[in-house]
């Protein structure tokens, strides 16, 4: 794996992918007015198209020092526009304004660079939306969408963009980076890289957050406890519960730095016992957006505890084949050990496959309660024979 120099430093594991970007960079013969980035969750897709867009704008292609890159990757660079949806979806006003700021010209850089973070989740009519401006390239604008794969993006966006594929890094180069660029002590650092396999971003709330390592164990205990109905609906609900606290987590200190800077916007009285009707109606347009906000990441946090779920069944599995390849959650050894030995290689699997159909269920906004339930049932302990 290559040490990659000036902004490029924080995307890892993705030697092609970063020769491609750099190679663009380096002769515009080899440019192109859209990209699409696709890899798997944690592999990077949004580092490296702000990583893309910072050396785009230096003036040395990507040094990492000069105001350029700095305000680039601080998002403050006034030519650079990062769209990164907090609904469930990217909706069509959205889509048209980012079309109509494609067709100017770049006030201050070389190029302006507009970075749709979540492509997969642009409506089919948000997407017709910007059809236009990409069959119509504009000189000096730069598209850069970032979709898990190309499947997931609606077939005419990804017709007219150049694709470039990121990997999952290896688990050794997750935690070197929470090494070196966090400070997280080496143990800590090797264990989060393994449990978020290799997801750069949960790997590192895993690492500096205590209270997230508790609740990711908590998690993966509920796997061989499911002994009958009772049992499976109590541990959907402390599925359910464990995301929520997640969730409210995250969530709180944000929202109320926002409607601090919000109130601070429009001069109102934070101590007031009623506030003019202005104020009021910003307030509850933003209320509203983090009420979406917040649905989005709750479903986001139960799809990770249900990866991580998916994790022990697969340690369990693994041993079933001889342990040929490294556990996931090797710290918690035993415990894998106890649900192999209570299930076949195929009720294993049957687990896994009740795990991802849950998974999908929630994708399609079925109540994840409701949802939770339907899979726990499934998880079970076979009776004995």
């Amino acid at each position: 794996m290559t040490d990659y120099p000036g902004v490029w430093r924080d995307v890892i594991g993705q030697d092609q992918a970063v020769a491609t970007l750099q190679a663009a960079v380096a002769d515009r013969a080899r440019m192109t007015h859209a990209w699409l980035l696709t890899g798997p969750p944690g592999s990077g897709r949004s580092t490296a198209a702000r990583a893309f867009a910072a050396a785009l704008e230096c003036p040395q292609g990507g040094c990492g020092e000069c105001h350029e890159c700095r305000t680039v990757l601080d998002r403050s660079h006034a030519d650079v526009t990062v769209m990164a949806t907090e609904g469930l979806s990217i909706q069509v006003k959205d889509a048209r304004e980012l079309a109509g700021l494609a067709q100017r010209r770049p006030s201050i850089g070389r190029w302006r660079v507009i970075i749709i973070e979540d492509a997969d989740r642009l409506t089919e009519r948000a997407a017709d939306a910007l059809l236009k401006a990409l069959e119509e390239p504009v000189e000096r604008t730069v598209w850069v969408l970032c979709a898990p794969s190309l499947e997931d993006v609606i077939i005419t966006i990804r017709s007219r963009s150049r694709h470039v594929r990121l990997r999952t890094p290896p688990v050794e180069a997750v935690a070197r980076l929470l090494i070196e660029r966090d400070g997280v002590d080496p143990q800590i650092a090797t264990y989060a890289a393994r449990a978020a396999q290799s997801h750069v971003g949960l790997a590192k709330r895993l690492a500096t957050d205590q209270s997230a390592r508790e609740r990711r164990r908590k998690t993966l205990m509920l796997a061989g406890h499911i002994a009958h109905l009772g049992d499976a609906m109590t541990a959907a609900a402390d599925l359910a519960a464990i995301a929520g606290e997640e969730s409210a987590a995250s969530s709180a200190e944000r929202d109320g730095a926002e409607k601090e800077r919000l109130m601070a916007q429009l001069g109102a009285d934070p101590a007031a016992r009623t506030q003019p009707p202005h104020v009021r109606s910003q307030l509850a347009a933003l209320e509203k957006e983090q009420k979406t906000r917040a649905t989005r990441f709750s479903r986001d946090v139960i799809d990770r505890s249900l990866v991580d779920l998916l994790s022990i069944y697969r340690d369990a599995l693994v041993l079933h084949a001889g342990g040929t390849v490294e556990l996931i959650n090797a710290d918690l050894a035993d415990e894998v050990q106890r649900l192999a030995a209570g299930r076949t290689s195929e009720q294993l699997l049957l687990a896994m496959d009740t795990i991802g159909t849950a998974r999908e269920r929630i994708e399609a906004n079925v109540p994840p309660l409701l949802a939770l339930e339907a899979m726990t049932i499934g998880l079970q302990a076979p009776i004995p024979a």
